[in-house]
């Protein structure tokens, strides 16, 4: 499977998924926030997953702190007859990602060579400027992936 075809593949995947807003953590937690919804106690989901309540309010603030482990949370949602999602959620499509580092990169290469052109009087007018930038930046998607983060920040 191409590089394309699989981050084309992924874009579908992930588009099903609601938006980041509708899915922030709470504030208190997901563990807390499922916990009282259910109306279960600290002490009552100690009992479910076979450890002390102060654990419980140490899982919760390892949460809310994000050093919690996705073993401690798988756990905590299997108590609490939850799943564990665990996702990367891009904040827009891998496909348009790529497209513009591409054409990041492109402006960088073609600019260093404008410049050069623009110090002997050579150099391109803005929209044949854009066009060489689109040109290079489909070809480097087609052909160079590699150059898309060599020198990512």
């Amino acid at each position: 499977m191409s590089t394309e075809t699989a981050r084309k593949a992924l874009d579908k995947k992930l588009s099903i998924l609601p938006s980041l807003e509708q899915m922030k953590r709470p504030h208190k937690g997901w563990i807390k926030a499922v916990r009282e919804a259910v109306g279960m106690t600290s002490k009552q989901l100690a009992a479910r997953l076979g450890v002390s309540q102060p654990r419980i309010t140490a899982l919760e603030k390892s949460e809310i702190d994000e050093t919690v482990t996705l073993a401690s949370l798988r756990r905590a949602a299997e108590a609490l007859d939850c799943a564990l999602v665990y996702s990367f959620v891009p904040k827009k499509s891998l496909q348009s990602t790529v497209k513009n580092r591409a054409r990041i990169v492109a402006a960088r290469l073609i600019g260093k060579v404008d410049h050069t052109m623009f110090l002997e009087a050579q150099n391109l007018d803005k929209l044949a400027l854009d066009e060489e930038v689109e040109d290079l930046a489909m070809q480097i998607i087609r052909e160079k992936q590699r150059l898309l983060w060599e020198d990512a920040k």
